[in-house]
């Protein structure tokens, strides 16, 4: 029986015999951006990806993702490796789309070349007989929380019920069967240097919000109407007079845009609107902020007598991830790129949808360089498409190997050794009853 490092010599021989092909697609991926629960181009492509590897691809799953399973020789843990497929919109982005503005501004088109690359190598007979368990390939939608009024649109058609990808996969069934998850995320952090292990992420809610006041001519009669806007500037005002609140260890972010102003700088303001998120390290962190921007919100409807009308719509929970799979990726990092090569984030203010599976099962987020740029920005682009994506493949490759080699010994060991924060269904229960809508009439108040 070859042992876990032959099976690693032939994982990077197989992937290095595709690397023009994985390198290819990513690039065919990054000219053809969509945003999420829109992939379906990208969608196709991953599935008949899939089948040429001789898999059975599973595609329109929350819309558009695809999942496609190798089962190994003996029985064992099911471990799931994700890639994402939406790109996010940034139209000076130099591979926007020019009709949609959609543009890979933060290195998803490379989370499928490598997760397609590790495939390629770990369902080939000689790799896949001589491990146990199964492997669940999953391209996910909509990571990216953005477009939220499109989203929430596609809610209510009951096109689906979660606005992220990996929530509503984990609604439809998708995780059920899944005892352990990973992937691999692109850096452009100098300092997070070639690959970088990573520990925890806020968590996020998303809010809709509109403040409803009275028009009037606003140079002729301002006194006759109600201004939603003032209305609106003043929450935001009591938001900010709340931060000193907010302990530094729990990392709560609040960042509010106005989506809708008025309708004619001639008119008292009658109907604002605004979105926001807020973001926290902690479930308990980020509750005590939600309700603080809550009492805010309707603070400023008060001030001027008018009305607020608050859509609370879940948002993705903190990440917490596994020190053991971190430890055994870091290994395999290390003989990739060098000791010298790997960085550490300890905690990240930015929000991923794989925070919701770390509630639910052994998980890893770690991350490969090869980016350029500023993130979720017009500068982000893939400079070494040899590391983001072929060592990226060969590292999340050899992992899996480590994890479901030797009779699955280490994945059983994981599996067995953490006890899940919530049950799906406690999860799904929790999603719910934080979705609400409320309307409070300050002028009642």
């Amino acid at each position: 029986m070859p042992s876990k490092e032959d099976l690693k010599r032939r994982a990077e021989e197989l992937i290095d015999a595709k690397a023009d092909e994985l390198v290819a697609l990513a690039q065919t991926i990054l000219k053809n951006p969509e945003p999420g629960f829109r992939e379906f181009k990208t969608g196709k492509l991953v599935a008949e990806q899939f089948g040429k590897l001789g898999l059975q691809p599973r595609s329109g799953l929350a819309i558009t993702g695809v999942r496609a399973d190798a089962t190994g020789r003996t029985p064992g843990p099911t471990l799931a490796l994700l890639g994402e497929l939406d790109s996010l919109i940034v139209a000076e982005h130099p591979h926007a789309d020019s009709e949609t503005a959609a543009a890979h501004a933060c290195g998803h088109h490379c989370q499928i070349a490598m997760m397609l690359g590790a495939a390629s190598a770990l369902t080939q007979t000689d790799v896949l007989d001589n491990l146990a368990g199964r492997i669940a390939f999953m391209a996910v939608p909509a990571e990216e929380y953005i477009e939220i009024e499109y989203r929430d649109g596609l809610r209510r058609d009951g096109k689906l019920e979660f606005l992220g990808g990996k929530p509503e996969m984990v609604r439809i069934g998708e995780f059920d069967d899944v005892d352990l998850a990973m992937m691999l995320h692109t850096t452009a952090n100098p300092a997070e240097k070639l690959m970088c292990i990573s520990n925890t992420n806020n968590g996020t809610v998303a809010k809709r919000i509109q403040f409803l006041g009275k028009g009037a001519h606003a140079g002729g009669a301002p006194h006759l109407g109600i201004n939603a806007l003032n209305a609106a500037t003043m929450a935001m005002t009591a938001i900010n007079y709340n931060r000193e609140t907010f302990r530094d260890d729990d990392s709560i972010r609040v960042h509010p845009i106005i989506t809708k102003g008025g309708e004619a700088v001639s008119a008292v303001p009658a109907d604002v609107r605004m979105e926001t998120f807020v973001r926290g390290r902690t479930l308990e962190a980020l509750m005590d902020a939600n309700t603080k921007v809550d009492r805010a919100l309707k603070a400023g409807a008060m001030a001027v007598g008018g009305s607020v009308k608050i859509q609370t719509i879940p948002g993705y929970m903190p990440l917490q991830q596994h020190k053991g799979m971190a430890d055994i990726f870091r290994a395999n990092a290390v003989n990739l790129v060098g000791e010298e090569n790997i960085g550490y984030v300890h905690h990240r203010g930015g929000s991923t949808d794989m925070g919701d599976l770390s509630h639910l099962m052994p998980v890893i987020h770690p991350y490969v360089g090869g980016a350029t740029g500023v993130g979720h920005s017009a500068t982000y682009l893939i400079e070494d498409y040899s590391l983001a994506v072929i060592k990226g493949a060969k590292a999340l490759a050899y992992t899996i190997i480590d994890i479901l080699g030797d009779g699955a010994s280490h994945g059983n060991s994981i599996v067995g050794g953490q006890r899940a924060d919530m049950t799906i269904p406690e999860y799904l229960k929790f999603m719910r009853n934080l979705a609400s809508e409320e309307t409070f009439d300050g002028g009642n108040a």
